[in-house]
């Protein structure tokens, strides 16, 4: 046997093997289950995993981004006409948000923890001084006393509005942005703290918010099934809420928000339970985007979260008492938040009826400024990118004894809304790209296998077609008359 035979043959063998062994495993998914295995036993809140001390102490700054409404023509609206307001901001504060007390529970199968968050304020990125900006909004502690006297009688309600114009207080107020978010003594509530000491005399929409947490929250940490990876179990030990009028709309459902099961399909739903809303939300995937080189599936709130009972059944039980429903994109929060009527949107009323963007000048909804959204890596499950936006509104109607409101009909007006962003850090995105290529590498293995033993056939049909060639000699016949007329051939 000759060299050149050795050489075909062997190509062959190994071409063969090749192509059969790579085929197999390219069926098989051999690679890819491997893979899928070592991710959802990586992906889980142990100790020992890897992802256990990002989820511990989220490494991407988080950023706080307030935006206040501000009433240009407060005698107007009360005389009847319609509010003019003019958003400012943003004022934002860096979030810093270490998970605490984290206990591990069942072996290991459930984790408690605290997740205390505090603000520091960044004036690099914010657009006037919170401590200085003069804010015109509405009064919401007078209005929550106006609403909670509604079912008094009248005698009542008109002494307390001779008491409240007696002490200054309007339905709308003048102070800086600072007081409004974080608190200033109230008038007002400091004489109701004088006959109920459990009232509270200060008021601000983040007053003792800095520094404190929004419940325990029990996680799931997927050792038993990385589906439930991050999945909340009970909150203020709770598996379910009371405040809803249904057993659907009372269940806390999905994450925190901040981790994800891994190998994410654009097909399911996500469901997140937001503790400041009273309730869970899902999102529903959106498109592929990519961000810092990481491919991503974005997921947002679909137009159903937040449509009225009309429109969508499943959300009458979001209605307190039953059938007291509000339109669509708005929720009332008073339930599980004593005091003023608190109603949520998102910002500038997006995906909500025209009737509330028009009640009001100086509201433009829009999707890139106003949705809600999560870029999430199918792959591992981590958010990428985050922003949560959501909107305070108040109810704001007539009132019997108090004149001030003679000419209000039924309105929610906005207050202020939140921006609250997060984006992966540039060292975690290049240590995700490199996992994320290694998962890439691994996965398809097989394939490279099959491409090699395609590229030995390739080789083997070269060699085995010259090796014929050269075995076939030319034979030269004695030119005959015809031929020598026509030339010689060699046949």
């Amino acid at each position: 046997m000759t060299r050149r035979s050795c050489v075909i043959y062997a190509t062959g063998i190994v071409c063969a093997h090749l192509l059969i062994v790579g085929i197999a495993l390219v069926v098989a998914q051999v690679f890819q289950t491997m893979i899928h295995n070592r991710l959802k036993k990586e992906l889980t809140l142990t100790e020992a995993s890897r992802v256990f001390e990002s989820w511990k102490n989220p490494p991407p700054p988080v950023y706080m981004e307030y935006y206040f409404f501000n009433v240009t023509n407060p005698e107007v609206f009360l005389a009847g006409g319609k509010a003019v307001v003019t958003q400012i901001g943003p004022y934002t504060y860096r979030e810093y948000r270490p998970r605490e007390n984290v206990t591990f529970l069942e072996n290991g199968t459930k984790v408690y923890a605290l997740n205390p968050k505090s603000f520091v304020f960044v004036p690099e990125k914010s657009r006037g001084n919170p401590e200085v900006d003069i804010l015109r909004t509405v009064n919401i502690p007078a209005v929550a006393v106006m609403s909670e006297l509604n079912s008094y009688s009248f005698l009542l309600r008109t002494f307390v509005s001779i008491y409240m114009k007696s002490l200054g207080v309007e339905i709308f107020m003048t102070r800086t942005v600072h007081e409004v978010l974080w608190g200033f003594k109230d008038p007002l509530l400091t004489k109701i703290h004088s006959i109920r000491p459990e009232v509270d005399e200060m008021f601000g929409l983040m007053w003792k918010k800095n520094g404190t947490h929004e419940g325990e929250f029990v996680f799931l940490t997927g050792e038993r099934d990385y589906m439930e990876y991050g999945r909340i179990d009970t909150w203020n030990g709770l598996t379910e809420m009371s405040w809803w009028s249904s057993n659907q709309s009372n269940m806390i459902n999905g994450t925190d928000g901040s981790v994800f099961h891994p190998l994410l399909s654009r097909k399911e739903l996500l469901y997140i339970f937001a503790a400041d809303l009273c309730r869970s939300i899902h999102l529903g995937y959106v498109e592929d985007v990519d961000v810092k080189g990481i491919p991503a599936y974005r997921f947002a709130p679909p137009h159903d979260v937040l449509q009225s009972p009309e429109e969508n059944p499943t959300n009458a039980g979001f209605c307190v008492p039953a059938g007291d429903c509000l339109g669509t994109g708005v929720l009332k929060v008073s339930v599980c938040r004593e005091g003023a009527p608190i109603v949520v949107s998102f910002p500038h009323f997006y995906q909500a009826d025209d009737k509330y963007i028009n009640a009001v000048d100086g509201l433009h909804p829009n999707k890139e400024e106003h949705e809600t959204y999560l870029d999430l890596n199918p792959t591992t499950g981590v958010p990428i990118r985050a922003c949560k936006r959501a909107q305070l509104n108040i109810i704001l109607n007539r009132v019997q004894g108090f004149p001030k409101t003679k000419h209000l009909n039924e309105i929610i007006f906005p207050i202020m809304f939140v921006n609250e962003t997060a984006t992966i850090d540039d060292d975690s995105a290049a240590q995700m790209r490199t996992l994320l290529l290694i998962v890439t590498l691994v996965s398809n293995f097989p394939l490279l296998i099959v491409g090699m033993g395609a590229i030995l056939l390739i080789v083997l049909v070269v060699l085995v077609c010259r090796s014929r060639q050269k075995k076939v000699r030319p034979v030269l016949y004695p030119c005959t008359y015809y031929q020598e007329t026509l030339n010689c051939f060699f046949l």
